[in-house]
């Protein structure tokens, strides 16, 4: 068995508890908060069967590695998951799903903006998020508190080449759609109904130029005020969601 990794927050031990609590070995908690949303964390975890461990808030941050840990935090066991994107996307096929949507970060490497792009993956029901090993954040405990419990359900996977991926993902005709502030037609223009990934590149600097050149179609999000550009994770929400509003 691998080892456990942890997780702290509320919303990630709330996660797992409610979809894997086998998984979890033991939960800390903060014997001196006693407010509603800790007792009611703390029935659950009873009634889900948990081995739970009074801790003061300073060995709950060592064992986070973070002081915004809310006063709990849990060793689990890792779960089983789909280990590459060809296995993702045999399954979806096999599912009968037509149109994947995926979500594609080149160059995100800030922790708290992968996390916040996970959440907002799961939350607009993209089926993966992909990003290049070399140019990425990797998942740890920040990413999986920021992410409010999508680090679990949401598929994440660190490519070593990224636009040999997304040439592989045209092959599976899935069309790669990237977005640039000098593209000449908006995001409400793309047709996003299909199968299709979404590429955005980090603020800034934006996508890197092979994978701005293995895109498809390039398209803006309009802006109206003073500032050039969004947050990574708003932006791929306002195009996930734009994918969403397409496909309802």
């Amino acid at each position: 068995m691998s080892s456990p990794k942890v997780l702290f927050g509320f919303h990630a031990v709330g996660v797992r508890l409610k979809t894997a609590p086998q998984s979890i070995v033991e939960i800390y908690y903060e014997a001196t908060r006693r407010d509603a949303r800790m007792r009611q964390f703390l029935d659950r975890a009873r009634e889900a069967g948990a081995r739970l461990i009074e801790a003061d808030s300073l060995r709950i941050a060592k064992l986070a590695g973070s002081h915004g840990h809310q006063g709990v935090a849990a060793r689990v066991q890792p779960l089983a998951q789909i280990t590459s994107l060809d296995e993702l996307l045999e399954d979806l096929e096999a599912k009968g799903t037509v149109n994947p949507l995926l979500l594609v970060l080149d160059g995100v490497t800030d922790p708290h903006n992968l996390g916040a792009c996970l959440r907002v993956a799961d939350g607009a029901g993209a089926h993966a998020v992909i990003a290049p090993k070399d140019h990425a954040a990797g998942i740890n405990a920040t990413v999986a508190k920021v992410a409010s419990g999508a680090a679990e359900t949401m598929p994440y996977f660190m490519v070593t080449n990224l636009a040999r991926t997304l040439g592989e993902l045209k092959e599976r005709n899935i069309w790669i759609i990237g977005t640039s502030d000098d593209a000449p037609r908006t995001l409400y223009q793309a047709d996003l109904k299909g199968p299709v990934a979404l590429v955005l590149g980090a603020e800034g600097e934006g996508m890197r130029q092979l994978t701005r050149k293995t895109c498809d179609e390039l398209v803006s999000i309009p802006m109206r005020g003073v500032v050039e550009s969004l947050n990574v994770s708003v932006a791929s929400g306002v195009c996930l969601y734009e994918a969403l509003r397409q496909r309802s």
